[in-house]
């Protein structure tokens, strides 16, 4: 890399930072001069604007949580094996976030009802995550790990669920054990969907 493009990704990962704490609207380029020791023009010189910054700062954030929880899943067989695999990975990484912050819920809250270039890009990340766990689950069906009539959408807004009570009570409340219930949580749900007649169900019963 040459030395503006290293610039440019030091940049980003204290904006990242920022943002992670104060939320998106937060992050402002005067606070991102003060961290970096540059001037308000040099920050610009590499981001259009604030808005661009946000942009770039959110498309860094959806990187690394696909590296970190989408293509590490995708390894594993299809079917309950990666659906699991996905959830855990997701988990792992909350349990990060509970000292910093989630971007994906952060900014749900900050950009629920403000239009815009940062909204839209927002939501469609995590329409692509949801619909990444969408077709794990429609997998899962498809291979009799779960039961035919396992309704996909409201398995991963369960998950979903599981993963926002996560982070209120252990970012907000701060109720230790929290990671522990969310694991015992997912583990009950895919129970009640698993298809008794598959494979590692039937072993699991004849252990």
């Amino acid at each position: 890399m040459r030395k503006g493009e290293l610039t440019r990704a030091a940049i980003l990962d204290v904006a990242l930072d920022l943002a992670s704490r104060d939320g998106l609207e937060g992050l402002t380029i005067g606070l991102l001069a003060d961290k970096m020791n540059m001037s308000k023009s040099g920050v610009f010189a590499h981001f259009g604007s604030r808005e661009d910054l946000q942009l770039e700062v959110l498309k860094l954030y959806h990187h690394r949580f696909e590296q970190e929880v989408f293509f590490p899943s995708v390894k594993e067989p299809r079917g309950i094996q990666r659906l699991k695999a996905m959830f855990a990975r997701w988990v792992k990484r909350v349990s990060v976030e509970v000292a910093s912050g989630c971007i994906y819920i952060s900014g749900a809250v900050e950009y629920d009802d403000r239009p815009g270039p940062i909204r839209e890009e927002l939501m469609a990340m995590v329409g692509a995550w949801q619909g990444a766990l969408l077709r794990c689950v429609k997998q899962s069906v498809e291979c009799g790990d779960l039961k035919a009539d396992t309704d996909p959408q409201q398995l991963v807004y369960e998950m979903y669920g599981l993963i926002l009570a996560l982070h209120h009570d252990a970012r907000f409340l701060r109720i230790p054990g929290s990671l522990e219930r969310a694991g015992k949580g997912f583990e009950r749900l895919i129970e009640t969907y698993r298809n008794p007649q598959s494979p590692a169900a039937v072993v699991a019963q004849a252990g």
